[in-house]
């Protein structure tokens, strides 16, 4: 629906019209207020309801409905919220020591990629089993954050992403979280992604199929207890697998079997490619570890992955959102 295809479009085009109108002749702004409704109803907000036998926009019963701007003090309160959110970043982006504020990263899209192993990466007769990939295929200038197994717990951490709108997606071991289940339930309902990192992190093609359907299933279990539902992805640990690492863990409702293509420490990154280059959808790993292990916290490890991204053009987008 062509619509749809440019409500974006129609809601920038919108708010700069009714910013620049508002002096103007009611013409200009009526003018700006139809793009915005237009964008509503593009994407289903609209809250007027079909209104047959009036002109307007066709309906899905093949009558039509009027298309009822907002009032135009809707779209001043939007565009502030808009501004609001904005400030927020740029002073949080400050507050944590960053060098620019992290890009936002763009809509998800409409129509997911399609999604494959790679190439190298197969194992025999695994057409149908979950694929193993590093990078989503997309022309977006985006990264995708994943961060594995739970063994540190910083609240500081928490705090950042929160503020910065950063998305990230956590795999989890069950023998480093589960004497906390709380802090990654506070990190859930933050917005991040909680999946599957086996019960105890073992190397997965060391063990017979029964054992791996263990880790991984038992693991789905306690995902589905502690947070709610089963996930649908699964990191093998180190990045190891089998064919019956894929088999038992599609047996127990896995769809996804992402790895990564670069990995950030808090004083280096490493990388996949020889390149040593980030690329549109590549997936970025990196471990919940603090002083203990590492010479510097998870804000250290993050302020490092993200000055990087966003001076490099990127923007780092939901995993979850692109499959």
């Amino acid at each position: 629906m062509r619509l749809v295809r440019q409500n974006d479009e129609y809601r920038a085009r919108g708010v700069k019209a009714v910013r620049g109108a508002r002096g103007a002749a009611p013409a200009a702004v009526r003018g700006a207020l139809a793009l915005l409704a237009a964008a509503a109803l593009a994407s289903g907000c609209s809250a007027a309801p079909p209104s047959s036998g009036t002109p307007g926009a066709q309906d899905a019963q093949g009558g039509t409905r009027e298309l009822e701007a907002p009032p135009a003090r809707a779209l001043d309160s939007y565009a502030s919220r808009l501004r609001a959110a904005h400030h927020a970043r740029v002073a949080a982006a400050k507050r944590w020591g960053l060098k620019g504020v992290p890009l936002t990263a763009p809509p998800p899209p409409a129509r997911k990629p399609v999604i494959t192993t790679r190439e190298g990466f197969e194992v025999e007769d695994g057409e149908d089993l979950p694929p193993v990939f590093t990078t989503v295929p997309t022309e977006d200038r985006v990264v995708f954050l994943t961060i594995d197994d739970g063994a540190e717990k910083d609240p500081d951490f928490l705090r950042m992403m929160s503020e910065l709108k950063v998305p990230y997606t956590a795999f989890l071991s069950n023998y480093l979280v589960k004497d906390d289940y709380g802090y990654f339930r506070r990190m859930r309902d933050l917005g991040a992604g909680v999946d599957n990192h086996t019960l105890h992190h073992p190397y997965l093609p060391g063990l017979s199929y029964e054992e791996q359907r263990h880790e991984i299933c038992a693991m789905q279990d306690i995902m589905r207890e502690q947070f709610g539902k089963r996930p649908r992805m699964l990191r093998p640990p180190y990045g190891n697998y089998n064919r019956d690492t894929l088999v038992a863990a599609k047996s127990c409702g896995v769809k996804y079997a992402p790895i990564w293509n670069e990995e950030v420490y808090v004083d280096h990154w490493e990388y996949r490619e020889d390149d040593r280059s980030l690329h549109p959808g590549d997936i970025v790993l990196t471990h919940f570890r603090g002083k203990d292990e590492w010479d510097g916290t998870m804000v250290d490890d993050m302020r490092r992955f993200l000055n990087k991204v966003t001076a490099e053009g990127y923007a780092v987008a939901r995993l979850e959102d692109y499959l």
